[in-house]
């Protein structure tokens, strides 16, 4: 690893992206928190930093495509090795297929576009550099439909993030850059409060999912975020193109 090394986490400023970039900074990593709010940014670079961590935080709205472009220049012009890379930044509005708009189905299509090139860029830097490892963040949602929260433009969209997941990681191995995904289920996060009063999300959600997973309760931030610090490690160094499962065993079988 590089001295002069970073980890790059967009939609680091709640939610899985910041556990993730807490677990990070806790194993005495530097981190670049992107995100879109500048008060969440700044409270969670503060609470890193508080507890001994390297943080930077970077304000970015991903959907506008001029900021999104001064965001690939700044990548571009990083002299540090960005040699870790987690795509968290997400929006999820469940919503009846029958009722979906065009703008609804843009605020999913237009985060795709931006992940796809700001991965482009990071790219460019870990091939200059020598390697790295991407972990995108997908969803159960992309692999099968839920009837309590029809998600078919948000699901969509994580099914390419998948998609890309695996294309990537063949294309990039030759720069030595493993790329894998983590495909969680029910997560305590702040997404939920699209549709969900803020400081009821976790209440909401136990009561309404735990019995879901066949392990009994709904995930947590944390879960995801330890198992996206081990596809970013060494100890995956034989892991790539990946889409794995945190998901309480979903996948596996239902309550």
């Amino acid at each position: 690893m590089s001295h002069s090394s970073v980890s790059l986490i967009i939609g680091g400023s709640s939610g899985i992206g910041l556990a993730t970039a807490t677990k990070l900074s806790q194993e005495g990593r530097s981190v670049l928190l992107v995100a879109r709010s500048e008060t969440k940014l700044a409270a969670a670079k503060a609470a890193l930093n508080s507890a001994g961590g390297k943080a930077e935080a970077f304000a970015a709205d991903l959907m506008d495509p001029s900021v999104l472009q001064s965001l690939i220049t700044r990548i571009d012009e990083e002299p540090r090795h960005i040699d870790q890379l987690v795509n968290a930044a997400g929006t999820f509005l469940p919503k009846p297929f029958m009722e979906h708009t065009r703008a609804d189905y843009d605020s999913y299509l237009d985060l795709n576009r931006a992940t796809f090139f700001l991965t482009q860029a990071v790219a460019r830097n870990m091939a200059r550099h020598g390697g790295g490892a991407i972990v995108n963040i997908g969803s159960m949602w992309a692999k099968q439909a839920i009837e309590a929260t029809p998600s078919s433009a948000y699901s969509m969209a994580k099914a390419g993030l998948h998609s890309l997941t695996q294309h990537l990681a063949m294309e990039l191995s030759g720069h030595r850059i493993r790329v894998n995904a983590v495909s969680p289920a029910v997560v305590v996060t702040p997404i939920y409060g699209a549709f969900i009063e803020p400081g009821k999300i976790e209440e909401t959600l136990t009561s309404a999912f735990d019995t879901f997973h066949p392990i009994g309760r709904v995930g947590r931030a944390e879960d995801v975020a330890a198992h996206a610090a081990f596809l970013l490690s060494d100890k995956a160094g034989w892991t790539t193109g990946a889409v794995h499962d945190v998901d309480g065993g979903v996948m596996a079988g239902r309550n």
